[in-house]
């Protein structure tokens, strides 16, 4: 633990501080983003389609709340999926020592090459997130900052938490139903496995939420700005794997759908029941009544008793419909 900043991370938080206020001072919206945003567009041909997910933030506020969320310094190694118009990674770029941007659309991925032309310390990957192997990037980043497509947006925060050991710091503008959902508590409406998963390796923070004005158009959803940070390392494959087996059936008790589910022997039903009632849970128990916690010890006993057969149990996340990609 560092008791103090040195000189140089306190002025630039000092800095951040200041463009926030200013920021907040010009109110809701940012004429000067709205322009650029409309002029880029204009130059690419690109008209912003709300059946594409084609939404574009417009609201210079909410890039420095991001910024600040970030805790941005002058040795991360920044990871910006979905990079859009370049609008954060021209924010970003000068005050990390290197920013990774991921885009897969071939039209706004050569606007980004042309931005990012200035910055000597940018990576440009045009490729699919969801496809990406983040473990590969060089140099490693230590920190996630994105306005991530809300289609992939569960997929690739989970992912990069899975595939990056060494990130710390999450920081993402998401459709705010998934927001909530990451930050569910057991019990709650949207508390599932994305909930389980992300809780088990960082404490999660709706930050704040994001109108729907400070978006180009403007889309038929709320949107939120999520920080996770890091508390330890990813929940290993097995645990992983039971996490999705035992919400794969909602309506059914945990027990029975583990029972449902390829990976688990025959005599899964009886012993998971056993396990959940010395964890203190009743044997007929919902998946969401247990917290994350809960399911690493389930798996251990799982796993002890020989319930795991060679296959992984199947089960997936399901993400919600595809409301927008904000850039």
């Amino acid at each position: 633990m560092v008791s103090a900043s040195p000189p140089g991370e306190r002025d630039s938080r000092q800095r951040r501080r200041a463009r926030t206020a200013a920021a907040s001072a010009r109110g809701m919206d940012d004429p000067s983003l709205r322009e650029v945003t409309r002029t880029r567009l204009d130059e690419l041909g690109l008209r912003p389609n709300r059946d594409l997910g084609q939404n574009f933030l417009v609201d210079g506020r909410f890039l420095d709340v991001v910024g600040e969320a970030a805790e941005l310094s002058r040795t991360d190694v920044v990871l910006e999926v979905g990079g859009g118009l370049g609008v954060l990674s021209e924010r970003l770029a000068p005050e990390v020592a290197h920013l990774h941007v991921v885009e897969v659309d071939q039209l706004l991925a050569g606007a980004l090459d042309r931005s990012l032309a200035a910055f000597d310390n940018t990576s440009l990957h045009r490729d699919d997130a969801v496809a990406l192997d983040f473990g590969r990037l060089r140099p490693p980043p230590g920190k996630l900052v994105a306005n991530l497509p809300y289609g992939v947006a569960t997929t690739v925060l989970l992912k990069a938490l899975e595939e990056l050991a060494d990130v710390e710091l999450l920081v993402a503008m998401v459709q705010r139903e998934v927001a909530e959902r990451l930050a569910a508590t057991p019990g709650s409406r949207t508390y599932g496995a994305t909930s389980v998963l992300a809780q088990l390796s960082c404490a999660v923070q709706l930050h704040r939420r994001v109108p729907r004005s400070a978006f180009l158009p403007v889309p038929n959803v709320d949107s939120a700005l999520v920080v996770l940070r890091r508390r330890r390392a990813s929940p290993t494959p097995g645990v992983r794997a039971l996490i999705r087996a035992a919400f794969g059936h909602r309506r059914k008790t945990l027990a029975g759908s583990l029972a449902l589910c390829e990976g688990y022997d025959r005599g899964v039903r009886e012993h998971a029941r056993e396990a959940l009632l010395s964890l203190g849970h009743p044997a007929d128990a919902r998946a969401e009544r247990l917290s994350p916690a809960d399911f690493v010890a389930l798996a251990e006993l799982l796993e002890a008793e020989g319930r795991v057969t060679g296959e992984r149990p199947q089960g997936s996340i399901r993400p919600p419909a595809v409301a927008r990609s904000a850039r």
